[in-house]
């Protein structure tokens, strides 16, 4: 409950996959969408419920502020190599929002940036490997 009364509405963004949302709100997420809405209205100024945690082949990360619910798909791309997407998404848009972009601008360079990290992973252990943090990619 502090969480939710007391951080949140400082929130620029929050970014929490389905799992997180769930624990947030309380009950299990059926409408992404939904979820996003009932998030933003804790007081963030803006949610990005992602979705790398769904089923299927497409991910849908769904973005709500006060200009309303925009929803980003890119296929899914299948690999182990996927240990701290969230937090390197996170980062990538706070770098983002730190050079004046939108939340939008910032999002959707982040997602790109987390694409290319996945596809060029290096390949590292056994299990669920890290990102390339080093990839370079065209903003």
């Amino acid at each position: 409950d502090a969480l939710r009364q007391r951080l949140l509405p400082l929130a620029t963004l929050i970014t929490p996959n389905l799992p997180e949302a769930a624990a947030l709100l309380g009950h299990p997420i059926h409408d992404p969408a939904e979820a996003a809405i009932e998030l933003l209205n804790t007081g963030a100024k803006a949610v990005l419920l992602k979705g790398g945690h769904g089923d299927g082949p497409v991910l849908t990360d769904i973005l709500a502020d006060a200009d309303g619910i925009r929803a980003f798909t890119m296929p899914r791309i299948d690999s182990r190599h996927t240990h701290g997407t969230g937090c390197t998404m996170a980062s990538a848009i706070a770098a983002g929002l730190a050079q004046a972009m939108s939340v939008d601008e910032a999002v959707g360079r982040a997602r790109r940036y987390i694409q290319a990290a996945i596809v060029t992973a290096p390949g590292f252990g056994a299990g669920h490997g890290p990102l390339n943090h080093n990839v370079g990619f065209e903003p």
